[in-house]
């Protein structure tokens, strides 16, 4: 009997592994078709009720054909000679007849201290993603530096191309670091030449099957890929996914200790760590869909997308890798293969019952000190910055756009290229333009005419009039994407919606960065409760208890705040960076505690069920016992992976990357290996309030 159970149990293992083979041939391709779908237009991401969105639509109104400018400036500090005003006019003229160009180009802008030219070059706005080819053909006309005259390409399409370029290092370097990492690291855990290529296979599987999904619903517009969101996809996947397959995979070593059958022992371990698996990967997605309550196109599109990856990881590792475990047996973990010898799992895990012990040992003097730590770590709060990054500071390094406008900034108003746009009745027209000149930071205000072009060059050209509106351009004094502009901007607002039947709407470039700014504040106070209320309630669930989710929110909150403060000063002080991105907080809470809870999850299912059998001290001891080495594995995959979107040169992938790095490490080494398990074990059975388990294990310890 049994071995024809055995023979089925092998039989439907091969089928279901040859199932996933196919899926994943047929699914592969996509994954590098990504990018192909991706947007990263900004504006498109703002709420429709965002002043900048309006803004954006009475553009379209206004202009025949929207653009977006590309800025190429020309810098000596010798002052600009007649040979270089020559080779401005004579490069516009090329400029003119590159496809994607909207001409006319107006001539070469000199700057008031003689020592640069400012060609704008307006981008049709319908290139969509082609608009970084149509800057790179640019940036081969205009040529490198030379003789002492400096070339670059600046403005929204340079900051674009610049971009577009970053996000393509998606499909190629950051896939490849990450499956580096994973592999390294699965090699140091397994020590085995076999085992490390079960999880990699079902990890790539898991990706190649979210990313179908990821395309179709992009491709069909019912979400917005951008860069960023493709980028924490794949560090997602393969982080997570790695994490479940070692939890499996330690949990069918400790079963084949017991079981002759390799279908057994899977049986067995599937049993137990599933619905720990499942619970996590339930968390994150919950957490992650809470992203849709946000009031930003872009957070809403990466908490869909994000959760596709869980959930198609979930499945993968859920069928796929257990059945290549039942077909590889023992021999997959040679040259260490576990034997049938009834050892308690304990045995293996010397290291962490030593760690068990000296928890037992000193249980309240651990939880207070760390706690106390974790606290001491949250003063570096006080050094966060949150702000709306520059463009000078969104790159690690110096890119051709973050150079131009630099020169933009020494040699003409800052705002120059990215002016503020304002749209008002007809009636008020004149009234509103004075009190918008009137607003410190604006440098000049000037309608836009008939011909479309702002700054009319006959004085008494009338003003363009749309259904009773007129537009204004108001040049900003301050560089468009710097704090000084976004107070001018708000300040703009402020007066011309004074001035009574203007009707006033205020856009443009720094109104965009504005509206995205009040609108993640806005996130940050709705979303972060309810993942919270979500957490608890599947802890709960899971548990069956209040009390101990409580006290692991709490320790996860904890470790998030301290995880914030070192990462300012690791920020401030050993990267040099301004400040983080207003976007961080939120995104590294989502991350650092839907991922943080994962492992205590993993852990304190398995003291629930060690309680129920030993009692809830020997219980605890047990569970991070034998949890403690494939935990800390896990956490240290997750930071490594997420450590890999450092290869991308985007100051806010490289900041959420040493978040969750940093806070990983800190809840695996820290927070699940010594904080909870003291403080779980200083409590003992009340730490199951109000659930049957506590009851029943007081009872027991009184008939003792």
């Amino acid at each position: 009997m049994a071995g024809r159970r055995g023979g089925t149990a092998t039989l439907v293992a091969a089928l279901v592994v040859i199932g996933w083979l196919i899926v994943g041939g047929v699914a592969g391709p996509y994954a590098g078709k990504l990018g192909d779908v991706s947007t990263n237009d900004n504006a498109s991401f703002l709420p429709a009720d965002a002043e900048a969105t309006r803004a954006q639509d009475l553009t379209a109104q206004f202009a025949d054909q929207q653009t977006t400018p590309a800025l190429v400036v020309y810098a000596r500090t010798t002052g600009i000679t007649d040979a270089d005003r020559q080779r401005a006019a004579a490069d516009a003229a090329r400029f003119a007849r590159v496809p994607g160009v909207v001409t006319p180009i107006p001539p070469p802008v000199p700057s008031q201290d003689g020592q640069a030219l400012q060609v704008v070059v307006p981008i049709d706005e319908a290139e969509g993603e082609r608009i970084g080819q149509v800057v790179d053909e640019l940036r081969a006309i205009a040529g490198a530096d030379r003789d002492g005259l400096t070339v670059d390409v600046a403005g929204p399409a340079g900051l674009l191309a610049d971009l577009i370029e970053v996000f393509g290092a998606i499909d190629g370097p950051l896939l490849l670091v990450t499956l580096s990492v994973v592999l390294v690291i699965l090699l140091v855990v397994y020590r085995s030449p076999v085992l490390w290529v079960f999880p990699l296979l079902a990890a790539g599987t898991s990706y190649a099957l979210a990313a179908v999904f990821v395309y179709l619903l992009a491709d069909h517009d019912v979400v917005k890929l951008n860069g960023q969101a493709q980028g924490i996809l794949t560090v997602l996947v393969f982080g997570a996914g790695t994490d479940y397959a070692l939890l499996l995979i330690a949990r069918y070593r400790e079963e084949l200790h017991r079981h002759e059958r390799p279908w057994a022992a899977m049986r067995a371990a599937w049993r137990g760590a599933a619905p720990a698996i499942v619970a996590s990967g339930g968390t994150v997605i919950l957490s992650l869909l809470c992203l849709l309550l946000s009031s930003l196109n872009s957070n809403r599109a990466l908490g869909p997308i994000a959760a596709i990856g869980i959930a198609a990881t979930l499945l993968v590792m859920l069928t796929f890798l257990p059945a290549l475990l039942v077909l590889g047996g023992r021999w997959a973990f040679w040259p260490r293969r576990p034997a049938v010898d009834q050892a308690d799992p304990q045995t293996e895990h010397g290291l962490w019952s030593r760690v068990a012990g000296f928890v037992a040992r000193r249980a309240r003097v651990v939880w207070l000190t760390t706690a106390a730590v974790l606290a001491l770590l949250t003063i570096g709060l006080t050094q966060l910055g949150v702000t709306t990054l520059g463009q000078t500071d969104l790159f690690t390094q110096r890119t051709d756009s973050v150079a131009g406008q630099d020169v933009i900034a020494a040699h003409y108003p800052a705002g120059t290229g990215s002016p503020a746009t304002i749209f008002t009745n007809q009636a008020s027209a004149q009234q509103v333009a004075e009190v918008a000149q009137g607003v410190p930071g604006i440098a000049a205000v000037r309608p836009v005419t008939q011909g479309g072009q702002a700054g009319p060059p006959d004085p008494n050209a009338p003003p363009k009039v749309v259904d009773g509106r007129v537009e204004f351009e108001a040049t900003l004094a301050d560089p468009p994407d710097s704090d000084g502009a976004e107070r001018t901007i708000r300040d703009l607002r402020e007066a011309v919606h004074g001035v009574p039947g203007s009707d006033s709407v205020v856009g443009g470039f720094t109104a965009i960065n504005v509206d995205t700014s009040d609108a993640s504040a806005r996130d940050r106070n709705v979303i972060i409760p309810v993942v919270l209320l979500v957490i608890a309630v599947i802890l709960a669930l899971l548990l069956r208890a209040l009390l101990a989710p409580l006290l692991l929110i709490a320790t996860v909150v904890l470790s998030f705040l301290a995880t914030l403060g070192l990462c300012a000063l690791i920020f401030r002080h050993l990267l040099d960076y301004p400040g983080v991105d207003q976007s961080f907080p939120l995104f590294a809470f989502v991350f650092l505690v839907a991922l943080g809870i994962d492992y205590n999850i993993f852990l304190m299912s398995r003291v629930r069920e060690e309680s129920v059998h030993r009692g809830t001290r020997p219980g605890v001891l047990a569970g991070l016992a034998v949890t403690g080495g494939v935990i800390t594995s896990a956490g240290i995959v997750l930071a490594a992976t997420f450590s890999a979107l450092a290869v991308l040169p985007l100051v806010v992938l490289v900041e959420l990357g040493v978040a969750v790095a940093v806070g990983v490490l800190l809840d695996t080494i820290v927070v699940r290996s010594l904080l909870v398990p003291a403080l779980s074990y200083d409590i003992g059975a009340g730490i199951w309030w109000p659930g049957r388990l506590g009851r029943t294990d007081r009872k027991a310890r009184h008939a003792r």
